[in-house]
């Protein structure tokens, strides 16, 4: 396979410019507007702008989009209003004949860069509503995008070179979903900024499945997880857990059954009286991982049949549950991916087999196993976190393995008794022998 040529920001935005076909409008709303200053400063810019704005006062960008009734104006819901609004704007105005031949879109973000205290979590929305034929009907992308670095005007530029990628994405790429996702990271530097949620529908979009295209964003290290609601449409993690009791049971992909739902209801239930949990708050979530094997290594295996993945996502939806697909070998990577949403509580249901692994210093050869266990255990519940784990039957011995008989090495013995009298980590109680067999 030859490589693909990336072309620069500005050579994207002018190729965009000197496309007859390409004609729309921006609005951003945020940062600045930086994605319509690389089409201005790219050049032939009249050949693509129909207008840009900005209605950084709420007041104005009520009276243009609407009320926004959860008072939040960087949100999936603000985004789809200005989509909306722009994009109904252009079909009602631009209807002359000279128009015949042009496909219409619509950009627009709402973002919230770094404040100058620096005590905010810079993020935002940004989409596109498109036409992928002349007087075609509309097709859509959106994302939610977190911005890493630590400078404002680094924020800002990264924006703006995330608009031009999703423009040029959007008409150039479409018909490729893999390469319309990888090229959204084109002449952005590693490690400045997170896509964790995409959606796209529309008539060019048939065939895609969403769940496929935020695994296939996980594979390509654009973020480390991906949260589904149960109609299995994807979902920031902030809006779906803020300030909730997370209760999560943890699977593989390539488990042949259904969990264990009798034991895991065991588990909330003793989650929700520990913690008394107030009726409403609870938000149950299954975890799908992109692993079948607890591994050393922080990757996830290039090799994973992700269709294998989106279709056990797709059945663990279709419980009624929330559902998060992650690369988290380790509980504490979880615990600390869930505390970036701000809980008030987590309760996470594993099989002790898991535990088992942890506390042997038997499986972390050649490294320093008391400071790792120690980071593991610092990371896994200073923010509320709790485990329950499930009974495990040892075929070979016929015993059942429980936090009393777990084998555990000497070195990690006292960290573990520390645990367990504190309430960290506790047994599912009043189980059944045949609920252990099925586990």
């Amino acid at each position: 396979m030859m490589a693909r040529e990336i072309l620069d920001t500005k050579r994207k935005a002018l190729k965009i410019n000197l496309d007859p076909r390409i004609y729309g409008t921006f609005a951003e709303i945020g940062a600045g507007q930086e994605v319509s200053r690389n089409f201005f400063n790219a050049g032939a810019a009249s050949g693509t702008v129909a207008k840009t704005m900005s209605a950084y006062d709420m007041t104005f960008s009520d009276a243009i989009y609407g009320a926004e009734s959860t008072g939040r104006y960087v949100s999936q819901n603000r985004l789809l209003q200005m989509l909306d609004h722009e994009f109904g704007l252009l079909n009602e105005r631009l209807s002359a004949a000279k128009y015949d031949s042009q496909t219409f879109f619509a950009f627009a973000d709402t973002v919230t860069t770094l404040n100058y205290k620096r005590t905010n979590e810079p993020h935002g929305w940004v989409g596109i509503r498109f036409q992928d034929e002349p007087r075609g009907l509309p097709n859509e992308i959106f994302f939610h995008v977190r911005l890493l670095d630590t400078d404002v005007n680094m924020q800002q530029r990264v924006l703006g070179i995330i608009g031009v990628n999703l423009l040029y994405a959007a008409f150039y790429h479409y018909q490729d979903p893999k390469l319309m996702v990888e090229s959204l990271a084109d002449n952005l530097t590693i490690g400045s900024v997170e896509i964790d949620l995409i959606s796209v529908k529309g008539p060019a979009f048939t065939e895609v499945d969403n769940i496929l295209l935020n695994l296939y964003m996980i594979m390509k290290d654009f973020s480390a997880a991906a949260i589904f609601d149960s109609d299995a449409h994807p979902r920031q993690a902030k809006d779906l857990l803020y300030k909730k009791d997370i209760m999560i049971l943890r699977t593989k992909y390539g488990q042949k059954s259904l969990p264990n739902f009798n034991l895991f209801n065991k588990a909330t239930d003793q989650f929700k009286r520990t913690n008394k949990v107030e009726d409403g708050n609870l938000a149950v979530m299954i975890e799908v991982l992109l692993t079948n094997v607890l591994t050393d290594e922080q990757e996830t295996p290039d090799d994973i049949d992700l269709e294998s993945v989106a279709k056990r996502t797709q059945e663990m939806c279709d419980t009624g549950n929330i559902v998060i697909v992650s690369n988290f070998t380790r509980h504490n990577r979880l615990a600390k991916y869930l505390a970036r949403c701000k809980p008030k509580s987590v309760g996470l249901a594993t099989n002790i087999n898991n535990l088992k692994f942890v506390f042997n210093s038997t499986n972390f050869k050649g490294e320093n196993y008391s400071g790792q266990l120690l980071s593991y255990v610092n990371d896994m519940f200073n923010t509320n976190v709790r485990l329950f784990a499930y009974p495990f039957l040892d075929k070979k011995t016929n015993e059942v393995i429980t936090t009393s008989n777990m084998p555990i090495t000497p070195e990690a013995k006292p960290l573990f008794d520390f645990l367990l009298i504190n309430g960290y980590i506790t047994d599912i109680k009043d189980y059944n022998e045949d609920e252990v067999k099925t586990v």
